[in-house]
């Protein structure tokens, strides 16, 4: 692909990208609106209740809420190009302010859980693959089946039971404690359970789609060609069959952020450790349109950046695509 074709092959997709993000912004923005709900309510609490008419026209009238909503849409559509996602109406803060504080923790939480997730995958898949049929695989499958059974919520829960409340190891909510912001131990404490419920989680269907991609590669014709020749065995599995599944298993890295993102939305919920799931859950129940708006677009657009990289791969690898 020469430079000019390059050129307009990027700007197809660029076109793309902010074409699906206006989309999702404008669904969003919509819906959030015509659901039930006050969002008064988040802004003034249960002064609301004893709020007059007057007063509460004046307070729809002071967050832009007496407009329609497609004027509503368009001003805050102006705002943001401008870099303005407007004010939380639970924090009373600027709303990109409150997801800044908080996006850091849910990119460690879920930036290792994703790192674990794959790397461990491929270690137990290619374990699997090199084992077919023994003690060890039949016995990683059967567990690996029972535990991506399990409701992540369920496990989280449990988890808090056992080391949280009975043994007292572990803590059971929070990224750390009061005033333990910056000590690295103490994070580490808060991280081991939510941690463990995101990899359990996710793990062997990674890890089991590893093992049967081997499988198939070590049934293909080469490999039997390869043995006729006298190549050992690591040798045809980690430099030819390997090799082979690691440019589809890139692919799958990058389609799959937007499933650990959601396991990990579910895990901060439960665990209420202050990242962007518990944001989202928050501006969402309480009608924090503004956050509400920034969050979704946030997850909306990693989702479609992971979902156009997963294409360039397969791109890369098939040219027929």
């Amino acid at each position: 692909m020469d430079g000019r074709n390059l050129m307009v092959h990027i700007g197809k997709r660029l076109m793309l990208f902010l074409l699906s993000v206006f989309v999702l912004s404008l669904f969003t923005f919509y819906i959030s609106r015509l659901a039930p709900g006050d969002p008064l309510l988040s802004y003034y609490g249960d002064r609301v209740e004893k709020m007059s008419p007057e007063e509460r026209e004046w307070a729809e009238e002071k967050l832009g809420l007496k407009d329609s909503i497609s004027v509503q849409y368009f001003r805050w559509l102006e705002q943001a190009f401008q870099g303005d996602f407007g004010i939380s109406y639970k924090y009373k803060m600027d709303a990109a302010a409150v997801v800044g504080s908080r996006i850091g923790n849910t990119v460690i939480l879920g930036g290792i859980g994703y790192l674990l997730i794959f790397g461990l995958a491929l270690l137990i898949g290619i374990g699997c693959a090199w084992k077919e049929e023994s003690l060890w695989d039949r016995v990683v499958c059967k567990v690996g089946t029972l535990s991506s059974c399990i409701p992540e919520f369920w496990l989280s829960l449990v988890l808090i039971l056992i080391f949280s409340v009975n043994l007292k190891l572990l803590p059971s909510s929070g990224a750390y404690d009061i005033g333990m912001e910056g000590d690295v131990r103490n994070r580490i404490r808060h991280l081991i359970l939510p941690l463990t419920v995101v990899v359990a989680g996710h793990l062997w269907y990674y890890a089991y789609m590893v093992r049967n991609m081997l499988l198939e590669e070590v049934r293909a014709d080469y490999v039997l060609l390869a043995k006729a020749k006298g190549m050992k065995k690591g040798q045809i599995m980690f430099r030819h069959c390997l090799r082979n599944i690691l440019p589809a298993y890139l692919s799958v890295m990058a389609v799959s952020v937007p499933h650990i993102l959601g396991g990990t939305y579910i895990v901060e919920m439960v665990f209420s450790y202050p990242g962007l799931g518990t944001l989202a859950y928050e501006s969402a129940r309480y009608k924090d349109y503004n956050l509400l708006m920034l969050m979704c677009l946030i997850s909306g657009s990693l989702v479609i950046l992971c979902n156009m990289a997963a294409q360039a791969i397969h791109e890369k690898i098939d040219a027929r695509i």
